[in-house]
């Protein structure tokens, strides 16, 4: 169960940093910096990978959060995607803080291109997550 969820969150995950950094990339909006950004926890730089190592470890966690409540409540199918994206839903909303923290550049508060990149990513984590969590758990 924990090894599931933690591979449904990696792979969302990944996709998630995966998403951002082309977004970035195409509009110019830092969506990848701001979700890598830890600045304010941690004064000194960090190389990327590690920042997205942090960022994956994120990921997993709600991963397997959600495969034990999937398994432990058997969840239906529906439910699988509804439990997904409330356990996104909190992280999605850490643009705010995390804009407000940051001591890098990192998109404005009211930002409106970069709000979307970033609630459209966090729908495909959630999406992805529920996908693989929903194939993955027995219906019994």
């Amino acid at each position: 169960m924990a090894l599931r969820g933690a591979i449904a969150g990696l792979l969302s995950g990944i996709l998630l940093g995966l998403f951002l950094k082309f977004a970035e990339q195409l509009s110019g909006e830092k969506v990848y910096v701001l979700l890598l950004n830890i600045d304010f926890i941690y004064s000194r730089p960090l190389p990327e990978l590690a920042e997205f190592i942090l960022h994956l470890a994120v990921a997993v966690a709600i991963g397997i959060i959600c495969s034990w409540m999937a398994r432990a409540f058997r969840l239906s199918a529906g439910k699988v995607w509804a439990a997904s994206f409330l356990l996104t839903l909190p992280a999605a909303l850490l643009y705010f803080p995390l804009t407000i923290l940051a001591v890098k550049e990192t998109p404005g508060i009211f930002n409106i291109e970069a709000i979307c990149w970033w609630i459209a990513g966090h729908i495909l984590f959630a999406a992805v997550l529920a996908a693989c969590i929903h194939k993955k758990t027995p219906q019994s």
